[in-house]
């Protein structure tokens, strides 16, 4: 067994912006050689969330608007009131969504579905810097003699 660990960043716009992080999943995944593992990604803080979805324009909206009708940006929040930042409702939607992964290595390929794509989801009023921390426990592919 061994295991690899890696961070990838990412420039947000806040406010729902959802990236797909599935290819550079993937490239991270074969440059480290994972034969088969179980993988974890995690987003460190309160107002980002990991998730799959079929990453197409109208799930983006779907889901945007079913989070809206969840955790309303309007609304009245006790973090609002007590910090003043008007973001209560990231948090909210943060916590519904979750900050972690997990997925599966076999064959050395990340396992997904046809149409199941793994993004980021920044829900905060402002533009961030996201990192994700990526973490794979498994057995190493072949090498050559």
């Amino acid at each position: 067994m061994q295991i690899w660990n890696a961070t990838l960043s990412y420039e947000t716009r806040g406010r729902g912006h959802t990236l797909d992080i599935t290819p550079d999943l993937e490239r991270t995944i074969a440059s480290w050689g994972v034969r088969d593992g179980n993988g974890i990604c995690f987003v460190p803080g309160s107002t980002a969330a990991l998730t799959t979805i079929e990453f197409e324009p109208g799930v983006v909206r779907d889901l945007a608007e079913a989070l809206e009708r969840a955790a309303p940006s309007g609304a009245p929040y006790h973090h609002d009131r007590a910090w003043g930042d008007g973001n209560g409702y990231a948090h909210v939607r943060a916590a519904l969504v979750g900050p972690s992964l997990s997925f599966l290595v076999r064959g050395g390929r990340l396992v997904r579905g046809t149409w199941q794509q793994f993004v980021l989801c920044d829900f905060d009023n402002r533009p961030r810097t996201r990192r994700i921390e990526v973490q794979v426990v498994g057995t190493p592919g072949q090498t050559e003699p």
